[in-house]
């Protein structure tokens, strides 16, 4: 979506009136129904300026196209300046700009394309602006049919006009960022000759913003690269196949969403299924093979740890450029047109929530919005893995916004167990164990499963360290023990200490624990766990979950301080003790229940209630503490 376009010539005359800000937010706020905020309105007051300066020169043609906060199709996302023209064989060319008020940068080495800077009132980890100018160009080479023709090419690159060079070992330019530097450079504080010359490579003659008019007509559908790096990436990747219900369930949504291109009718796919069930083995299948079918399609989860990790898995030896932009954040589609998307694929859907933003100020609701993008909407769901105060993913919701939204709805169920060794015992015995739903089944005799209740931390972590020869063994916890600032990148820093026990948080600088090597050293929460498998799991039960009067009880008073799990529960208290009450019992039970159900082959207890292990010990049966558990 075009917000400001104009040429070369009128972009000089708006920022020498001083009207260039006033006419981008009206712009925003006519085209995109937001207001801008000062900080924003400022900045663009002050960046105007200096790309003022770039392109007052002869050199860059006065009929040359100037785009400003170009808007991504179908994203939230926006190109901060391109400039646009031909060149001399009459090839299009735009050149997109990253702008930047920063002045100072410390590079993230554990991550890959991300500095820490002060942004948005605090100190954070975003993307290196290279990587993002580079990954927005991407993203429209992979989605635009205009530009997958071949004769308009782009240019990205980053300006930080504020920053000035520290030396010879400077953050912003280290080694690190050399692919993206390379695919990207980044202009800084005395370069004004430099970006200009960088545009004159490609733009010698003015174009009259056709270039950038004919990008933004242009049909998004995935690029035929793209398409054949994702079936190379899945192929014999085992960790993908469908067996049994999956391939069913599969097959529906297959139907389903070619139905929606030919007829242009919206429907929605409801799959139930409790863990291990193969929800995300679907769901990634079916982003692979609608894709390779020319549709616009992304996987969708609210948590991000998921996202991180199958694109890990599923890039292989390929850049990220092949596949960044299939996957979305639950947040993303609050300014989407009505079925501007394909088709989404939501997993963890009973995740979602109702409003978006960093401040949970944006957006009606995750899964109206959802649905009201998407032609067709795939929702992976099970109700019992709903864990923090702000999760509102429901059947019972999803079928009320189709039904609003004018989307058939159709549902499906995944059935067949194949983790926990394929054992429905193993989840039925937890439920019925944590008083989540009363089942059949008070023991594990019979079952084919290795759980085990330890005596010390210690022990649990020691058989996780002894399993993990494939890279598959996790230590988790409740979240019980606070997550300080100081130590948040620091293994070292113990946040878990149970007497002369300590361990590590997972660190903040990834969201790919369950693959990362290092991180058999450090314990997952829900957040970096939750949608994802090991083959052994270790579960330390924290103080929120006990044993008294003979029955399993919860206490979100023993949750840390800085859990947004259970944010609001405690105002909540004052006014409807009951409904608190209620709210923190499912969050903490479905809680371990999700943490216990991550384990495909095993699954080892320590309880900091020591009530809590013997009812444990003895609900699951004798026989599993014997010589018979070492077999």
């Amino acid at each position: 979506m075009l917000v400001y376009d104009a040429t070369k010539t009128q972009f000089i005359e708006d920022v020498e009136t001083d009207a260039i800000a006033q006419k981008i937010y009206d712009s925003v706020l006519e085209k995109m129904g937001r207001r801008t905020g000062t900080s924003e309105f400022n900045s663009w007051n002050n960046s105007m300026q200096y790309m003022y300066k770039v392109l007052n020169s002869a050199d860059v043609p006065d009929d040359c196209g100037i785009a400003i906060e170009y808007n991504l199709p179908q994203t939230a996302k926006r190109i901060d300046f391109i400039v646009s023209g031909y060149d001399d064989n009459s090839e299009g060319h735009a050149s997109i700009i990253e702008l930047k008020q920063w002045s100072e940068l410390k590079p993230v080495f554990e991550s890959d394309g991300t500095v820490r800077t002060y942004t948005g009132g605090k100190v954070q980890e975003v993307s290196h602006p290279c990587y993002q100018a580079w990954s927005y160009a991407q993203m429209l080479n992979d989605y635009n049919e205009s530009l997958q023709k071949g004769d308009i090419h782009l240019h990205p690159c980053s300006y930080l006009h504020n920053y000035i060079r520290k030396g010879p070992n400077d953050p912003l330019f280290n080694p690190h960022y050399d692919r993206y530097l390379k695919a990207a450079p980044a202009f800084i504080s005395g370069d004004v000759r430099n970006l200009r010359a960088f545009l004159k490579q490609n733009i010698v003659r003015g174009d009259n913003g056709q270039v950038v008019h004919d990008i933004d007509n242009g049909k998004i559908r995935p690029s035929k690269s793209l398409q054949d790096a994702l079936a190379h990436m899945l192929k014999g990747n085992q960790e993908f196949y469908l067996l049994d219900d999956q391939k069913v369930v599969y097959e529906t949504a297959l139907r389903l969403a070619r139905a929606c291109q030919k007829d242009g009718k919206k429907r929605t796919y409801i799959v139930k299924g409790g863990p291990g069930t193969g929800k995300s083995v679907v769901a990634i299948n079916l982003l692979c093979e609608l894709t390779q079918d020319g549709q616009l399609v992304q996987y969708v989860s609210k948590n991000s740890a998921p996202r991180a990790v199958y694109q890990a898995k599923l890039k292989g030896d390929f850049t990220q450029k092949y596949i960044g932009g299939l996957f979305r954040g639950s947040g993303s589609f609050v300014d989407s047109l009505p079925s501007s998307i394909n088709t989404l694929v939501v997993d963890e859907a009973h995740r979602l929530n109702e409003k978006s933003g960093m401040y949970s100020n944006l957006g009606e609701n995750q899964v109206k919005e959802i649905i009201n993008a998407a032609q067709c909407s795939i929702f992976f769901i099970d109700e019992h893995q709903r864990v923090t105060t702000k999760d509102i993913g429901s059947v019972a919701e999803i079928k009320r916004f189709a039904r609003e939204l004018g989307s058939d709805v159709y549902e499906g169920e995944l059935a067949s167990q194949f983790r926990c060794n394929g054992s429905d015992g193993y989840l039925s015995w937890i439920d019925n164990t944590l008083g989540i739903a009363e089942t059949a089944n008070y023991t594990l005799e019979g079952i084919d499963f290795d759980f085990r209740v330890c005596d010390t931390p210690q022990e649990m972590e020691n058989l996780i360290v002894e399993r993990n020869g494939n890279n598959k063994a996790r230590v988790l916890a409740g979240y019980c023990w606070e997550w300080p600032k100081k130590g948040q990148n620091d293994s070292n820093f113990h946040d878990i200490v149970i007497g002369d026990y300590e361990i590590s948080w997972n660190l903040r600088s990834t969201q790919t624990f369950a693959i990362d090597k290092n991180s058999i050293n450090e314990a997952g929460c829900i957040h970096t766990t939750q949608g994802l498998e090991f083959e052994y799991v270790g579960v330390i039960i924290g103080p929120d979950l006990r044993y008294e009067n003979g029955r399993v009880i919860t206490d979100f008073h023993a949750r840390a301080k800085s859990d947004s799990s259970i944010k609001g529960l405690k105002s909540l208290e004052k006014k409807d003790p009951a409904e608190a009450q209620k709210i923190g019992d499912e969050i903490i039970r479905n809680t371990y229940r999700t943490l216990m159900t991550r384990g495909m082959k095993g699954c080892y207890v320590y309880c900091v209630d020591e009530l809590l292990g013997e009812h444990l010990r003895e609900s699951a049966g004798k026989y599993r503490y014997g010589v018979e558990s070492l077999l």
